[in-house]
């Protein structure tokens, strides 16, 4: 089976900058796919070069066994989920979902069972006739994931979805997206700084720092068997503790040697 994203030596440079620096990433249909890290370390970057809203600088991008590097957003065959929801103030709930098929022709028949779809996917058959500012963050951001689901597409993309959400509400949803990916078996890459919602909703994740790729694992294998140490300090909660200590081979075995408090080195 053809993998349903395959990034081969992507680049991504602003003039001299380098901002991604040969990525490679794979993933199979159904896979829940978490690119992790701190802030300003490429996520995102590389979320809107997945998505065609940047050009690459250098390598290869396919979705679903078709080469995309210099396709169009708007025929990649994505869905994609913003931080800010961007739903249209001035229309209704529905209306905002069903956008979209509207501009693409679709006839009113399937736009009206798509819409019935998901909202009772969603629960927000109640919410259909409000404008957006008659809306709690979760409900918006219901919404906005409802307005992806009906288009049924190849790849969803997520941006940090739950960062405008208070802690409780973030912990809801994370539930929901978890159980919407299980419902529909859906390819999903998701944005996040969170390393809790990394290891919670991810079947593959990719710890990014600086542009560069530190690791690409399942959540148990990026847990126990961190690649360094920048893995080891940043993912897991509370975060792992770091020991400064020399080890050496002697003539019986191993010695591991731990610095104490006041200049003493204790052996073991």
């Amino acid at each position: 089976m053809a993998p349903i994203l395959d990034i081969k030596n992507l680049y991504k440079n602003y003039g001299a900058t380098e901002i991604l620096k040969d990525i490679n990433i794979s993933i199979e249909p159904g896979d829940f796919l978490v690119l992790v890290g701190p802030s300003g370390c490429g996520k995102s970057t590389l979320l809107n070069c997945i998505a065609g809203l940047e050009p690459i600088s250098g390598g290869t991008l396919s979705i679903g066994g078709k080469d995309m590097t210099h396709v169009s957003p708007k025929d990649r065959d994505i869905a994609m989920v913003f931080q800010s929801y961007a739903l249209y103030p001035t229309m209704s709930v529905a209306k905002n979902i069903t956008f979209g098929m509207k501009v693409r022709g679709v006839d009113q028949a399937t736009q009206d069972a798509k819409l019935k779809e998901v909202a009772s996917l969603l629960q927000i058959e109640p919410l259909l006739n409000r404008r957006p500012s008659q809306l709690s963050g979760g409900q918006r951001q219901r919404v906005a994931m409802g307005r992806a689901l009906v288009r049924d597409p190849k790849l969803f993309l997520f941006d940090e979805p739950l960062s405008n959400l208070d802690a409780k509400l973030r912990v809801e949803m994370r539930t929901e997206i978890k159980k919407l990916h299980q419902t529909l078996d859906a390819s999903i890459v998701y944005v996040t700084h969170d390393q809790i919602e990394a290891m919670t909703l991810a079947t593959k994740i990719v710890v990014l720092k600086g542009g560069v790729v530190q690791q690409i694992g399942t959540p148990a294998e990026i847990y126990n068997r961190p690649a360094n140490l920048f893995v080891a300090d940043f993912m897991g909660s509370p975060a792992m503790n770091l020991i400064p200590a020399r080890v050496q081979r002697n003539g019986t075995g191993t010695q591991v040697s731990i610095a104490r408090a006041g200049g003493a080195i204790r052996s073991c």
